[in-house]
Order: structure tokens, then sequence, then C-alpha cells
């Protein structure tokens, strides 16, 4: 499983836990594309945040955010990930994803 502090959501435990094999694939893949080059965790994390906020999803998001704290990253540096979202995806997705980064912040 991932190496992070904090807790998958329940769903993706529930999924791990009735395909395993499935799970150990997808930490495979993550394990090899992160090794692939240069980035280091706090970076490749606030890429993802910017990946999430691309594609609308609110629990990735969650966990990359709290990833890039663990990994040294700012609340502004976090911030300006989601911000840089503004012109690409729009103001009513960025603000959203505002919001559940500010969530992280505050637990």
């Amino acid at each position: 499983m991932e190496s992070n502090t904090s807790p998958p959501p329940p769903t993706f435990r529930a999924f791990i836990a009735k395909f395993p094999a499935l799970g150990d694939a997808h930490e495979s893949v993550a394990r090899a594309v992160d090794a692939a080059g240069p980035l280091d965790d706090r970076t490749l994390a606030l890429v993802k945040i910017g990946i999430c906020l691309g594609a609308g999803l609110e629990s990735a998001l969650r966990s990359h955010v709290r990833r890039a704290l663990e990994h040294g990253a700012t609340r502004v540096e976090i911030e300006q990930a989601v911000l840089s979202g503004m012109n690409t995806v729009g103001f009513p997705r960025t603000v959203a994803a505002w919001s559940w980064a500010n969530e992280q912040f505050n637990r």
C-alpha cells in the first residue's frame, strides 16, 4: 500500500481488500511512474493536484494535498497549484478544488 501517513479513503480500502492483485498492480505502476524521472515527491504531489483538479477528482485531490503537505509543500504552493487550473478548467472547478484543499489544511 501507499507509504503516506494518511489512510486511504474507505472505498479505496474496500476495493483493494476485495481485489488485492489490482491494488498491487496500481501501486506498482505508481512507483514506476514516480521513479521514471527527476521530480521529487513534493513536486510530484503538486503536479498530481493539478491533474486531479483538471479531472474533477475530489477524493484524489484531497489525498494529494495531504501528500504534498507531508512532503514539505507549503499551503501557498498548494494553493498556487490549484489556482493554476483557473484559465484551463474554469472558475467553478478551481473554487471547488480550493475548498477541498482548504479542508485538508485544517485537519
